[in-house]
């Protein structure tokens, strides 16, 4: 409709990032492994045959944007699958380094990269994000990315708020479902990958580099078809953490080492501080294998399973900046900087981890695709971390000493996971064209953590694990039922209608902490609540190139088993649990008009969100322990509202031009809150943490000819917060959250009919930004790949 060739894998595309026609009503499921391609359009809706069927429901009651393989071979410098969002508006993930796996978190219009929980990420509809905890404070909690990897991707379909009955609370944010490679006959993949990093922040002056490798082949032999992928990655990251000491907690005196090298800096509320060395630098490497096989039995039935495995080695290790009379590097003892003594420098100042994990999914399904009357399925999944564990120097353990030994702890999340059970259905009373579409279901997800930290008296590279220092751990569980009719009542009339009820239930929960004074052996006894959702939209076509969109639906999020259990301490950071933290409750709307212009679409959103209990973490640092505390609690009240502007058009002002944009307006503000950070009433008023008020996103990809295609992106976001109170006023330093502005460039050739190559550059500008972490600076890419 819009474009005079559309790609096999999905004719909704038009341009890098899609907001395909007018979708409040659209039957995905229509989206079938046929040779051919064909599409559709009535009431606004595009009904698209070909390509890989999505796991999203059969009607989308709200904003779709969708990018596919070719646009991501084309427009982005994509070394993991989450770098297939850059461009979507209003999205930004949290990816500090290549292989980030421990902090690349989802933020969306009104949900910030502090809460993982608010967002839904699947693979081919088995569960990737994390529900065991909510953002990164003392356990970490993304979604599980690596179980997806760029080369394996056909098509990202994203669905905007919590406007669907099928999905949990979760929703409110965002559903990003990765739609992967099934082929139709034999084809092989290969593909290597460099990146080139020089940075330079404080008295760090280094290159960090990462090597990709990955190789995928597949086949569709009669009723049988398959598909397998492999992926190496070792990357080298920049430095994330540093040893600090406040210039006020110093003594004027002789007292301590002289040592020079330290950098005079302020803090995020602009104290002056001095910054002593880095701290987190990953060296990590990480293998990936995705096996999945399917089945048509006949009558429109398949049965497909799907088996990933994910291993990630990381080791963390810290540089001092500091140096005495004799040049030599300082790491322990109390030292004197310009005529003042400090705290002794500990284990924690300057932490070693070593990380070992090994994470396996399973998936899966039986479904039917008749697109008659009735169609069902009946899908599952398991994630098992199989093993977790991290090892790291005790705080009165320090280097050089402790890079050979010595005592440290060992943390073991072995046994930790999730699993879901689904079962759906799709009803069409008056088959395909009739005027009730109706989708219900049947949910079952529990989630269950088991985190053991133990002491290390030896060695603690490689002794095993000795006394209890912290064993946290509990289940949750969620049983949901919903139903939801897409319902064309009139000409140019369509609604969606649907509620989703739910029962959850906190079970199991323990915590321990025998060192605590006094001691911690605590057995929390079972919770139980139950909510309904109801979940509304209106489509009236105005026009026959302008739709008109409303939609509002209710969200609960339950609080996870990390949130209520999970209380743990190192060296460097502890984190305080709440067993009777109260679910979140979010009613959110948005009312969108789309116009399609021909050889683009234009879409103007204005949404709200009025959130009660919000749950939030919020991490400070303490001077006195000298390390990060983290407490999660509820926020009485945050109300969002904002609009969003999205354009996609495809040969825009010429042939083989593509041209998409978005800029996004969110105002979020807390209005009531009855705890507070230093007085009371302090957050009253105050900014949403990590919610810029503006945030835009271009990419404009030109096709030069069959070989050559360029492109170029560019990200900006405004001012934001990390803290409830506002209190953090400078953004560009450790632990601050800064604006910014980033460009990025690629050009790739085809070499021939099955070689390519790539270059890019992400952050031509060398943006210097932070979110918490510092970002990468300009880094350069290259890319080989062999399509057979």
């Amino acid at each position: 409709m819009f474009r005079r060739s559309l790609p096999r894998a999905c004719a909704l595309a038009l341009s890098p990032v899609v907001a395909p026609a007018l979708l409040l009503a659209t039957p995905l499921a229509a989206w079938a492994d046929h040779p051919g391609d064909s599409q559709a359009r009535s009431l606004g809706v595009v009904t698209v045959i070909g390509g890989q069927p999505t796991s999203l429901p059969t009607q989308i009651p709200t904003t779709l944007e969708v990018i596919t393989r070719e646009q991501i071979e084309q427009s982005i410098n994509a070394t993991d699958s989450e770098d297939a969002l850059k461009y979507f508006p209003s999205l930004l993930v949290r990816k500090r380094y290549i292989g980030d796996y421990n902090h690349a978190i989802l933020s969306s219009r009104a949900s910030g990269t502090g809460n993982s929980a608010r967002s839904a990420v699947y693979a081919d509809g088995i569960l990737l994000s994390n529900y065991l905890g909510n953002g990164v404070g003392g356990l970490s909690f993304p979604p599980r990315w690596g179980l997806v990897t760029p080369e394996e991707i056909e098509r990202v379909d994203v669905m905007y708020g919590p406007f669907s009955a099928a999905y949990p609370g979760n929703s409110v944010g965002a559903v990003v479902d990765y739609v992967t490679r099934m082929p139709r006959k034999f084809e092989a993949h290969g593909k290597v990958g460099y990146v080139s990093q020089p940075f330079a922040l404080y008295n760090t002056n280094a290159t960090y580099r990462a090597w990709q490798t990955s190789a995928s082949a597949g086949n569709k032999a009669g009723d049988l078809s398959w598909f397998i992928n492999f992926n190496h990655t070792e990357s080298h990251g920049q430095p994330l953490t540093f040893a600090t000491r406040l210039v006020s907690a110093g003594t004027v005196g002789s007292a301590g080492t002289p040592v020079t090298g330290a950098v005079l800096e302020r803090n995020n509320a602009n104290a002056p501080w001095y910054v002593l060395g880095t701290g987190t630098e990953y060296e990590t490497r990480q293998d990936h294998v995705k096996a999945k096989l399917a089945y048509d039995l006949g009558s429109g039935l398949r049965a497909a399973y799907t088996l990933g495995v994910w291993q990630n080695t990381s080791t963390g290790r810290p540089v001092s900046y500091l140096r005495n009379a004799a040049g030599q590097a300082v790491y322990s003892g109390a030292v004197n900087i310009d005529g003042r003594s400090f705290s002794p420098l500990t284990g924690g100042d300057f932490a070693l981890t070593d990380e070992r994990l090994t994470h396996v999914m399973h998936g899966l399904s039986l479904k039917t695709h008749t697109q008659g009357v009735f169609d069902w399925e009946v899908a599952a999944s398991l994630y098992d971390y199989s093993r977790d564990q991290k090892r790291q120097n005790s705080a009165a353990n320090t280097l050089p000493g402790a890079a050979s030994g010595g005592a440290g702890t060992i943390a073991d999340g072995s046994g930790t996971g999730w699993r879901t059970l689904a079962l759906k259905g799709t009803w069409r009373p008056a088959g395909v064209a009739g005027p009730h579409i109706i989708d219900f279901g049947v949910q079952d997800d529990a989630f269950a953590l088991r985190y053991l930290t133990s002491t290390i008296t030896g060695d603690w590279t490689r002794d095993g694990a000795g006394a209890v220092a912290s064993n946290v751990g509990g289940r949750t569980h969620l049983q949901s039922i919903y139903v939801q009719d897409a319902w064309a009542f009139a000409p140019g009339w369509k609604t969606v209608l649907g509620a989703r009820a739910e029962a959850w239930s906190a079970t199991n929960g323990y915590t321990q902490i025998p060192a605590a004074t006094p001691a911690v052996n605590t057995q929390w006894p079972s919770r139980r609540e139950n909510f309904v959702s109801p979940k509304a939209a209106l489509l009236w076509q105005f026009q026959s190139d302008t739709v008109f969109k409303a939609s509002l639906g209710r969200a609960i999020r339950f609080p996870t088993v990390g949130e209520l259990y999970g209380a743990t301490s190192t060296a460097n950071s502890q984190y305080i649990n709440d067993p009777l933290l109260r679910p979140e409750r979010s009613w959110t709307g948005e009312l969108s008009a789309e116009k399609d212009l021909a050889n683009a679409l234009l879409r103007v959103t204005l949404f709200a969100e009025d959130t009660r209990d919000s749950l939030y973490s919020q991490t400070t640092f303490d001077p006195l322990a000298n390390r990060n505390v983290s407490r999660v609690q509820n926020v009485g009240r945050i109300s969002t509202k904002g609009v969003e502007v999205a354009y996609s058009g495809v040969d825009v002002f010429r042939k083989g031009l593509d041209v998409n944009a978005s800029v996004t307006y969110a105002d979020s503000v807390i209005k009531e809150n009855a705890g507070f950070v230093s007085v009371r009433g302090d957050t009253i008023g105050k900014q949403q943490p990590n919610i810029a008020k503006w945030r835009a996103t271009a990419l404009v990809a030109y096709r030069w000819n069959d070989r050559w295609s360029t492109s170029v992106g560019a990200r900006y976001s405004g001012r934001q917060y990390r803290t409830l109170d506002n209190s953090d006023v400078n953004g560009y330093t450790y632990q601050g959250v800064s604006k910014f502005f980033t460009v990025d460039a690629r050009v790739r050739v085809k070499l021939n009919e099955q070689l390519s190559a790539a270059f890019g550059i992400d952050n031509l500008n060398n943006d210097k930004f932070w979110n918490f972490h510092p970002y990468p600076q300009r880094s350069y890419s290259a890319e080989l790949k062999y399509d057979l």
